[in-house]
Order: C-alpha cells, then structure tokens, then sequence
C-alpha cells in the first residue's frame, strides 16, 4: 500500500498500487468503498485529476507525482473522490456547491493542484494593431492582422481604420 508519507518512493506507482491507494483512502477518510477504477492518465495538462461522470471513473495525473510528490497526489486524490461520493449520492459534487466545499475541507483535500514546471502561461506577445472605428473612435487591439474590409465596429457597424503599433518587440 502507498501512503502520502512514503516521499521516498519516486518510481510512479502502476495502475494497480494506483486503485489500491485510492480504495484504502476512500475507507479511511470517507469511511465509503470506491468501487470503480482509477488510473493514471499522462495526457492531463493542466489539472491534477479528474472524474468521470458518465463512467465514475478517476484520472490522476503522472506529471503531479513527479513534480510535487505523493503528498499532493493525494489531496488531489481526496479532492476527485469528493466529486465521486457526492455525485453518487445525489449531492453537490460541483466546486462551486457548499456541500462539495464542506466535505473537501473535512477530508483535507486541496482546492486546487500545484501548477507544473511546463504548464505556466506563457507570457503572451503585446498588442501589434490598433483598430479605431473611424464613426464612433471604438478601439480594438489585435495581435493579428485582420482584413478591415470584412469586419464592422460591434457598436455602431461603422468602417474601421488601422494602426500598427510601433516600439513592440518582435516587429520585423
């Protein structure tokens, strides 16, 4: 069996020890068995887990238990079985639902998952056009060009003019 307390296991644990830590958390925190299946999915990007509403099954995510431990796999395995024994019983298993809230903060789930090494935004190139509605003066900033013939202004539909922004890196 795994425990969040065995750190020093750093090889990713197959499907099966997966399933079997998952059961014993479901007994001892939520004193109720899970009986569907858990598996690791590594095409999760940016969240920790998750549950399947149709099927009742769970996805956890490899990449958290690379970066940041068994520890905070298992909130997050806390955090899905929260939404697995809420939507079974006919309660709110949403995040925004109070009963879904209670219960995470009685069984110590997180909220949310630590953000992985690879998945932060990235920052964003600034604005390179300026589009004025040369009726009312609407400004719209695009990072694309777009072909001002096709398009209106959203408030009065009248012609657009427009502008390239100078000083923004990248310009060629």
């Amino acid at each position: 069996m795994l425990s969040a307390s065995d750190t020093s296991q750093t090889k990713l644990p197959s499907n099966r020890q997966l399933q079997a830590w998952v059961e014993q958390i479901s007994i001892r925190d939520f004193g109720k068995p899970f009986r569907h299946q858990v598996s690791w999915n590594a095409r999760l990007k940016s969240t920790g887990g998750r549950y399947l509403l149709r099927t009742h099954h769970i996805e956890m995510n490899p990449k958290q238990w690379a970066a940041n431990g068994a520890d905070e796999v298992e909130s997050i395995i806390k955090h899905e079985l929260c939404h697995y024994h809420l939507h079974l019983e006919g309660g709110g298993y949403r995040h925004r639902d109070a009963e879904f809230k209670a219960l995470l903060a009685k069984v110590g789930g997180s909220r949310f998952c630590k953000a992985l090494p690879d998945t932060r935004i990235k920052r964003q190139e600034p604005y390179r056009y300026r589009l004025e509605c040369t009726s009312c003066g609407q400004v719209y900033l695009r990072k694309r060009k777009v072909d001002i013939r096709r398009y209106a202004c959203g408030r009065c539909h009248g012609p657009l003019r427009m502008l390239r922004l100078t000083g923004v890196s990248g310009d060629s």
